[in-house]
């Protein structure tokens, strides 16, 4: 589904509050009531939230973190020019191990066309590979996450011992130099860590907005990460600290 503004203001709306109403959107954007009712119906129908008399309110838990039908609504543009920076990145030949989430897949629809050795972490990783006549694509154990579609589980780090992958794609929930790179799932930040064991480059891609956010499972310290791919509205102040601590710092 791509990117269209109401539908982003209404996430927006969901996530501050917990609930959007029909007259608040139409209003904004000065479009009818019924375009706004069929907006919250599209939206329902992708399982992002829950229609309710005169709007709609969050499917979500106080807490929880966002599913991943509503993120891969959220700052598509952002993500899509992540993803084409961080894929810049690699060089022909390289073996390289890419996270779950929105943005790492958008990495992976970027470099299915490159000559690499990929090892995708999440089935829509793993679906923009499929096809593919010059990636040499290899499958990890574990079990699949149904609602995210992330590979979890003990057999990730059964998978990857033993190998080393030239780039690893880190993904976030959250990320800051106090907390550094967190995750909202405990099984997801155990996969995370084991792909950080298993790359000699670690390459955190994550929009501006993740640079405000924390979750609870600590993956790794943000000071540990080899390069750091983001968008123009991250924190300028933790980009700098970042830089002072010889973390590549890529903005797009």
């Amino acid at each position: 589904m791509s990117g269209n503004p109401r539908h982003e203001a209404i996430l927006e709306a969901l996530q501050a509050r917990g609930r959007v109403d029909v007259p608040e959107v139409a209003s904004a954007f000065s479009v009818s009531e019924v375009t706004v009712r069929r907006d919250l119906d599209q939206l329902a129908r992708a399982g992002i939230l829950r229609r309710v008399r005169g709007g709609a309110v969050s499917v979500r838990m106080r807490g929880e973190g966002l599913p991943y039908a509503m993120r891969r609504l959220e700052h598509v543009a952002a993500k899509e020019r992540i993803a084409a920076a961080a894929a810049a990145l690699v060089v022909d030949g390289e073996a390289v191990c890419i996270d779950s989430g929105t943005t790492a897949a958008a990495v992976a629809r970027h470099l299915a066309a490159r000559r690499l050795t990929v090892m995708p972490f999440s089935i829509q990783a793993l679906e923009a590979l499929v096809g593919s006549s010059t990636a040499r694509v290899l499958l990890p154990g574990g079990s699949v996450n149904l609602e995210e579609g992330s590979i979890v589980g003990p057999l990730v780090e059964q998978s990857l011992r033993g190998l080393r992958f030239d780039t690893v794609f880190l993904s976030c929930c959250g990320a800051s130099i106090d907390e550094g790179v967190t995750a909202h799932d405990l099984d997801d930040a155990a996969a995370k860590r084991a792909m950080i064991g298993a790359g000699r480059r670690i390459v955190l891609i994550a929009e501006g907005a993740k640079f405000t956010r924390s979750a609870m499972a600590i993956t790794c310290s943000l000071r540990d990460v080899d390069v750091v791919v983001t968008d123009d509205t991250a924190p300028v102040e933790v980009l700098g600290e970042l830089r002072a601590a010889g973390v590549e710092v890529i903005t797009v």
